[in-house]
């Protein structure tokens, strides 16, 4: 009965420095208040933002070894509000075909990769993998895309033992940040692509295997820097109530401001 006593006792007492250790975390004097930041180390590039049985979940480029850019991992934090946000572990990690990049992540509700089941469909992230060997040797198809999936709501994650799915074939240098969206125009998936001074769009059916579908932006647009960071979806005119399809793009350098900007069609 005394053992018992002592371990409820050690419980509540650990419960209470968490409880501390929580407040004193996010009342840091540089600590973000109301946009999200990890506990702590780098963090650029937010990845993968999608909702799954009403819980909001966020991946981001990740290094968690140093306050510098290092070697990149798609970090996890989960929230029911958008505001205040659960740290979960690193979701993914570099292997031996390279760096995690950026990327995007679906749930694939019709198990259309085959993935999952339709009682339980995988949550799929679609991301850029970046040899550094091959660009340290100054190689040019050193970025290609593959796919990891989790049956758990983002708990775990395996990688697609097929990657990459979508390889370098023209080999260029900056060919990265897939995001990927469901058409119900067409039943697939729709992929767009930075690939260095416009995008590439490609289309499939299952999320594994793809097809070139289009290239756009080589005569259009601004072409100062690298493209980068591309996002595609639509909206609703709200004079005519046509659908619009907007295609977002980052450009670094080459902005009004000489170095980083954001353009739309």
């Amino acid at each position: 009965m005394f053992r018992c006593y002592v371990l409820l006792m050690q419980i509540i007492v650990m419960t209470q420095m968490f409880s501390q250790e929580q407040q004193d975390y996010y009342n840091e004097q540089h600590r973000p208040q109301f946009h999200f930041s990890p506990e702590s180390n780098w963090m650029n590039d937010p990845n993968g933002m999608v909702i799954y049985d009403d819980v909001y979940h966020l991946f981001y480029q990740y290094f968690p070894d140093s306050t510098v850019w290092g070697p990149m991992h798609w970090g996890h934090a989960i929230s029911d509000d958008l505001f205040h946000w659960e740290h979960l572990p690193v979701a993914l990690y570099p292997d031996s075909l390279g760096y995690i990049f950026s990327g995007s992540a679906v749930v694939d509700y019709k198990n259309t990769s085959g993935l999952g089941t339709n009682e339980n469909p995988p949550m799929v992230a679609i991301f850029t993998h970046h040899d550094p060997v091959g660009a340290d040797e100054n190689d040019c198809d050193f970025q290609y895309q593959s796919i990891a999936y989790s049956l758990d709501q983002g708990n775990s994650w395996v990688k697609y033992e097929g990657n990459p799915v979508v390889p370098n074939e023209e080999c260029i240098k900056d060919f990265r940040d897939p995001k990927v969206i469901w058409t119900k125009d067409f039943e697939k998936w729709i992929m767009v692509l930075a690939a260095g001074d416009h995008v590439k769009f490609y289309s499939s059916k299952d999320l594994r295997n793809w097809e070139h579908e289009s290239d756009w932006g080589k005569e259009i647009g601004a072409h100062g820097g690298v493209w980068e960071c591309p996002d595609f979806f639509h909206l609703k005119d709200s004079e005519s109530q046509e659908r619009r399809w907007v295609l977002i793009c980052s450009l670094n350098p080459g902005g009004p401001n000489v170095w980083h900007a954001v353009f739309y069609w």
